[in-house]
């Protein structure tokens, strides 16, 4: 089951398992304009930094099909209108701005060519953006499964697996290679609040891949911590600041503090796409603000009183004090510093 896939030529559409209904319905998507696509990724049909970078650089190809008959000036303009649009989708997810990058980068080298030829190169492009992520996943899982002890108890925050990714994920691809090395790890999936993330998405890769697991509450992981269940967590990340700073799912930082309260290692798995070496600290990170009904009402259901205000960023920043190595397809980042990064990222 893939969860982000092109259906057709270039000519074609892209398809997205639709996330929101899941663990309890297998719904697809079928997105045949930009307008599908930036729906799908604002309200959270696809997520996940990686994968919502590789569905932008499709949507892309979906919102130049009316101007291919067109002079490349006209096609021109609707392109750049295009990627506009779907960069005001999520404003945290760096990976997003990175494939529309790419691709703008792509139409400006590719000057010459006609609106037709220029489409199906962008094709390409965006494939190839598909084909990369699965690699980088691989990589980021052959690498971080080193760092993982052999029985080892590993917490895990939202969902950074194949529903994240267009390959087996990241930071899930780290527990994954572990798995399938005889390491006989059990992970600890958070819930996730507010949207579940970790017992919707989580939980079922889990089941999907025959991984040992147990769901926990957010609010239980210091516990299981104290209890010496955990020798490990890892995470996804959305954007990176230069000097290691890590914006992710709310709650990841909770997570950081505590494992570093009980000596236990904190790591992120993240491509070198979701590095923003622009920023030089996490305080540049933008937070999107979510909609209060994601905390009043869980799932079609009230679950507190209307009148009372609500505080719902998308993600918290962690510092790169509290990160143990930063996990990337071209190898662990230890120490998390500024110089460090630089090293392995910066070209």
């Amino acid at each position: 089951m893939k969860t982000i896939e092109w259906i057709g030529d270039v000519d074609g559409h892209l398809r997205l398992l639709d996330q929101t209904k899941l663990p309890t319905e297998t719904t697809f998507l079928d997105c045949e304009t930009p307008e599908d696509v930036y729906g799908a990724i604002k309200r959270l049909s696809v997520r996940g930094a990686p994968a919502i970078g590789v569905s932008a650089a499709y949507g892309i190809i979906v919102g130049l099909r009316d101007v291919i008959q067109t002079d490349r000036a006209t096609f021109d303009q609707q392109f750049n209108k295009v990627c506009t649009y779907l960069a005001d989708s999520r404003p945290t997810a760096v990976n997003l701005f990175w494939a529309i990058d790419r691709m703008q980068k792509l139409a400006q080298a590719e000057s010459q060519l006609d609106p037709a030829a220029m489409r199906k190169r962008l094709l390409e492009e965006a494939r190839t953006i598909d084909d990369e992520d699965r690699e980088m996943c691989d990589a980021i899982g052959r690498f971080g499964a080193e760092l993982i002890p052999q029985g080892a108890g590993v917490l895990t925050h939202c969902n950074t697996g194949a529903l994240a990714t267009a390959g087996m994920g990241t930071a899930f691809s780290v527990l994954y290679s572990a798995h399938k090395q005889g390491k006989n790890i059990h992970v600890y999936a958070d819930e996730t609040r507010p949207l579940l993330q970790g017992a919707r998405l989580t939980a079922w890769e889990l089941l999907q891949h025959g991984i040992p697991g147990t769901l926990i509450c957010d609010s239980m992981a210091a516990w299981v911590m104290k209890e010496g269940k955990i020798q490990a967590v890892v995470t996804g990340a959305d954007r990176i600041a230069a000097n290691g700073d890590s914006a992710n799912k709310i709650g990841t930082y909770s997570a950081a503090v505590l494992a570093k309260a009980h000596n236990i290692p904190f790591y992120i798995a993240a491509p070198s796409s979701t590095f923003d070496l622009s920023l030089a600290t996490g305080e540049e990170i933008p937070i999107e603000q979510r909609d209060s009904a994601e905390i009043t009402h869980g799932y079609g259901k009230q679950t507190a009183p209307l009148e009372i205000d609500t505080y719902n960023p998308a993600f918290d920043v962690t510092p790169a004090e509290y990160i143990a190595g930063l996990i990337t397809e071209r190898g662990v980042i230890q120490p998390v510093t500024t110089e460090e990064i630089a090293k392995v990222i910066a070209d």
